[in-house]
């Protein structure tokens, strides 16, 4: 019998998103979990991949020993925004020196902080000649692809190309105290969300099996962000017990809530619109992903929240806080909806399938590092928009652009008391 072959991989970060991609490996054919290194937490992560018989993972004392190990073939990083560079520096170096031997090297959207932090990043992976993949979940999400596939071959193909794309990301803030501070993370909900929300209408937008920066040319955005729950004396303060290392929202917020419209030209010549939403101040049931696509005869639409299975608890249970149903889960009582697989739902487990297996075939990945560049660009054009308050139209020049609430500068509150 032919030994089967399968991608050794090494995570880099042992937080929430790691455990979240971790999970999603039980459906992972082409890879085992090899190794993990984090400033804190890779025991524990470790530990969960032997105990689930996602790889025989061992602890390692930083990346560098990690990439040197020759059992590891490609590495996920998945650590906080203002880590990347460094994390990544330190792996090409051990490449390009000759100390490792890698295939690839797969990055947690988003990508940077920053037009030029991303344009580094794709620089470094590219030089020292490593495959890449942006790690963007929602584009490989069941309830995206398949109706993505469907629309383009039952309606497109006879009435013509989608027009017009909504996609929302919402839920009740982050997890973390990194992800509140705007200048470790880059800004606020629609730096750490909207990066989903903008690929995955650029993905509806474009036909199957083409590179949306081929299909796609972006053409202006409108913007707005706002602090709207969490700016209040109330939750500013329930922010800070929470999450003490995090800035106190009453002098230095990052926005909560954020809406672009993207205007583009597609293949077709044609003008489309992408119209994407996101938001930390939304109180549910849970995690809510919301899309839609709409074209001359047809239209599609998915909502996380809608699902096959729900349960009702009553009010004599007195139930613990807990995530057991949905992501960002705000209750446990009442009718709650239940996603059996979040991790297939939100497209991670055809995600890390789909790239372990390109790796493995010495295939670049069709949702690479350069997408998550353009992604970055047009993030900072809807923050360039939102502040300035005009529509921002490109060709644009946001290289070297930071937003306010990355510099720590924006707190519009405090203009409007």
């Amino acid at each position: 019998m032919i030994e089967r072959r399968v991608l050794g991989v090494g995570i880099v970060g042992a937080g929430f998103i790691g455990h979240f991609h971790a999970r999603s490996w039980a459906g992972v054919r082409d890879a085992d979990i090899v190794g993990v290194t984090s400033r804190d937490g890779a025991a524990g992560l470790v530990e969960a991949v032997r105990a689930a018989g996602l790889g025989d993972a061992q602890v390692y004392d930083d990346v560098r020993a990690m990439a040197r190990d020759p059992k590891v073939d490609a590495i996920w990083v998945l650590v906080p925004n203002d880590a990347r560079l460094e994390v990544v520096r330190a792996i090409v170096d051990e490449v390009t020196s000759g100390r490792a031997d890698l295939i690839g090297i797969a990055i947690e959207k988003p990508l940077a902080r920053s037009v030029h932090e991303a344009r580094q990043l794709l620089e470094m992976v590219e030089g020292a000649g490593l495959l890449h993949a942006y790690l963007e979940n929602q584009v490989y999400a069941p309830a995206v692809t398949r109706p993505h596939e469907l629309i383009w071959s039952r309606g497109a193909a006879i009435a013509g190309s989608p027009y017009l794309a909504r996609c929302t990301e919402e839920h009740s803030g982050p997890h973390k105290d990194w992800f509140w501070d705007g200048e470790k993370q880059g800004g606020g909900a629609l730096s750490d969300m909207m990066c989903h929300s903008v690929e995955a209408a650029r993905y509806l937008l474009t036909p199957p099996g083409v590179d949306p920066s081929t299909w796609l040319t972006p053409v202006s955005v409108e913007a707005t962000i706002a602090s709207l729950k969490w700016g209040r004396e109330k939750y500013a303060e329930i922010l800070q017990r929470a999450y003490p290392k995090a800035p106190d929202y009453r002098v230095r917020p990052s926005e909560d809530y954020a809406r672009a419209t993207f205007t583009f030209l597609n293949g077709d010549g044609e003008p489309v619109i992408a119209e994407t939403g996101t938001s930390w101040s939304f109180v549910g049931a849970g995690l809510r992903l919301s899309f839609e696509l709409l074209g001359p005869e047809y239209s599609m639409a998915a909502d996380t929240l809608n699902t096959e299975a729900r349960v009702f608890l009553s009010r004599e249970l007195q139930q613990s806080q807990g995530e057991d149903m949905v992501e960002k889960q705000n209750a446990e009582q009442g009718l709650m909806p239940v996603l059996s697989d979040e991790s297939l739902s939100y497209g991670y487990t055809t995600e890390n399938a789909t790239v372990a297996a390109d790796f493995l075939a010495r295939r670049q990945p069709r949702e690479s590092l350069a997408n998550g560049v353009q992604v970055t660009e047009l993030l900072m054009a809807a923050y360039q928009a939102a502040e300035t308050g005009t529509r921002v139209t490109w060709p644009v020049d946001v290289d070297t652009f930071a937003p306010a609430v990355a510099r720590g500068t924006w707190n519009p509150r405090a203009t409007t008391a």
